[in-house]
């Protein structure tokens, strides 16, 4: 489970997000703090592993937060969960180190939609090891942006891609063609067409599995 701290000086709001929080899987609240000196201290007694931080706090700014916990050497990974739309802000947040920016007001979907990459994030750079090439950390970091589909080939969609990469992940083994398809509902052609995207780009790797006569079956496995 992800643990979240939500910071959030608005007690209606601070609930709200809670809430929000506790209706995505792997995600639960690990508390709240309604100010920065709250959500600093919170931060050095118990572990978190993100903080939804409101900018606009009543004894100091969001960013000062960040930098704070930065300071002390915490790597909790922060989301900005504000209505600062000021570019010169923005730059500082990412400057700062955060991870992501939602603004208010926002919808259950578009927080969701943060943490579920969020979490697809986390889980690309678990374990240990190196990257296998550029296109890795490419995919890594535009998973967290959010721009993992923009430039993806024409017919090809970023939610089937989605659909795959998590069957292929999940696994756990090397998949064919016809069992991604089957896992997913595409046809057996589409499910292959996005498995060489993803072997093409570094996420997967192409492995011969010689079972019956004839040509080997290539099947597909997740690089971890």
């Amino acid at each position: 489970m992800i643990a979240v701290l939500v910071v959030e000086d608005e007690r209606l709001a601070a609930e709200a997000h809670q809430q929000y929080v506790r209706r995505v899987p792997g995600f639960t609240v690990a508390g709240v703090a309604h100010s920065g000196a709250e959500a600093i201290r919170f931060c050095e007694r118990q572990p978190v592993d993100l903080v939804l931080l409101d900018f606009y706090l009543p004894d100091t700014h969001g960013l000062a937060v960040c930098r704070a916990l930065r300071a002390a050497g915490r790597t909790v990974d922060v989301i900005a969960v504000t209505s600062a739309r000021d570019l010169d802000v923005v730059r500082a947040a990412v400057s700062a180190g955060i991870v992501q920016y939602l603004l208010k007001p926002f919808t259950f979907d578009a927080l969701r939609d943060k943490l579920e990459r969020y979490a697809r994030y986390r889980g690309l750079l678990a374990g240990s090891g190196e990257v296998n090439g550029q296109a890795e950390v490419d995919g890594m970091l535009a998973t967290l942006r959010g721009t993992e589909h923009a430039t993806l080939p024409k017919g090809m969609s970023g939610e089937t891609l989605d659909a795959i990469s998590s069957a292929l992940a999940g696994a756990g083994e090397a998949l064919s063609a016809a069992a991604a398809a089957e896992s997913t509902g595409v046809s057996r052609v589409t499910a292959r067409r996005y498995l060489e995207y993803l072997a093409e780009h570094g996420l997967a790797e192409r492995r011969p599995h010689y079972g019956q006569v004839g040509r080997p079956e290539v099947r597909y496995e997740w690089v971890s």
